[in-house]
């Protein structure tokens, strides 16, 4: 049981760490760091906008990480915020020309690199790898919420 944590366990660590370099990599040209890649792809697939909760939920990060990003991608022209509500509570972050035109050369990037890391994966292998996937997530989802078993 051991090695198949340890196996698990670096393998995800290794994944985040080479997505990590990979996105960084491609950020640089925006003078951005990696997670504003995921920040730019999830906000180009909801051009009506989305909240920072929403944001929050959507990327897996805390509520001051995103007002820190969102912050910033607003200082550097690609994102506005929109005010709904006429206080500023539940404004919707959207990107700008110059965001979606990064926000699609990323997706690009993105694409590409997806295509290049499934190299050798067969299509069935693909829709079990991310079914079984899924349900480790959802699992561990749940120990992390409930906590373990006695």
């Amino acid at each position: 049981m051991i090695g198949r944590f340890e196996k698990f366990t670096y393998a995800m660590t290794e994944i985040t760490r080479c997505w990590n370099k990979i996105a960084g990599d491609e950020m640089k040209k925006y003078g951005l760091k990696a997670p504003f890649a995921t920040y730019l792809v999830t906000l180009y697939r909801h051009p009506e906008g989305l909240t920072a909760v929403k944001l929050c939920e959507m990327c897996a990060k805390d509520k001051a990480e995103i007002s820190r990003s969102a912050a910033l991608l607003i200082e550097r022209g690609f994102a506005v915020r929109e005010d709904i509500s006429g206080n500023g509570y539940r404004a919707l972050i959207k990107l700008t020309e110059s965001g979606r035109d990064a926000a699609e050369q990323v997706c690009s990037r993105v694409n590409l690199a997806v295509e290049q890391a499934g190299n050798g994966i067969s299509e069935n292998d693909r829709e079990i790898f991310y079914s079984v996937f899924g349900i480790i997530l959802k699992n561990l989802n749940n120990i992390s919420q409930e906590g373990l078993a006695e």
